[in-house]
């Protein structure tokens, strides 16, 4: 089994710095409504849970310079 490391801080209401092992992400956004989520990959996320076992999420990448 792997070792993982995971921590996530709330730094202002609806906002949230996550850290991993290989990059750390910011999340604006709560649990309702849409969630914006930029990585210090390049990866930006955009989510909404909607009622019931469904959800929309839509993922890009961008370049690296």
């Amino acid at each position: 089994m792997p070792i993982t490391f995971r921590k996530s801080f709330r730094i202002l209401p609806g906002v949230r710095l996550n850290i991993n092992r290989r990059s750390w992400s910011i999340t604006t956004g709560g649990r309702n409504g849409p969630r914006r989520t930029t990585s210090s990959t390049g990866r930006r996320t955009t989510s909404v849970d909607l009622p019931g076992p469904f959800g929309w999420r839509k993922t890009t990448r961008t370049r690296r310079r």
